[in-house]
């Protein structure tokens, strides 16, 4: 997967409008390093383990496996919202809430710049029916 593009020194328009958007591409290009690199890792120690089981002739759905299978997907998933927020960012909707468009407070941006919906929508969703998610299998 290619990297993320270098920032540009363009303003991000809508509810963080004034913020220099190399400020939040600095911060979501971090995360996707990170995230990249957890999926990495948990990707190779997956397969390692299936191979063993293999090699053992013991199920591949040995709890270890499938463990290991259950954090590599979600760490995908991590990574995924990062790559989409890099989106937004790059589409100016960056900040805004997905549900009602409302802006995320910055404070929230900043330790989850990958954050979709404000903390309404967000409460809603985890008292009422959950919020359709694009790529998201509801439970």
């Amino acid at each position: 997967m290619p990297q993320p593009q270098p920032a540009s020194p363009a303003v991000v328009a809508g509810p963080v409008a004034g913020i220099r958007a190399p400020r939040w591409r600095a911060l979501l290009e971090a995360r996707w390093q990170a995230r990249l690199q957890e999926v990495t890792e948990l990707s190779l120690a997956y397969h390692a383990a299936a191979a063993a089981a293999a090699a053992r002739d013991v199920a591949a759905g040995q709890p270890t496996t499938r463990q290991l299978l259950g954090r590599t997907i979600a760490a995908r998933r991590k990574l995924a919202d990062v790559e989409e927020a890099l989106g937004r960012l790059a589409a100016g909707t960056f900040g805004s809430c997905e549900q009602c468009g409302s802006e995320i407070p910055v404070g929230l941006l900043a330790v989850i710049p990958e954050r979709r919906y404000c903390p309404s929508c967000e409460a809603e969703a985890e008292t009422g029916p959950a919020l359709a998610r694009p790529g998201r299998v509801q439970a």
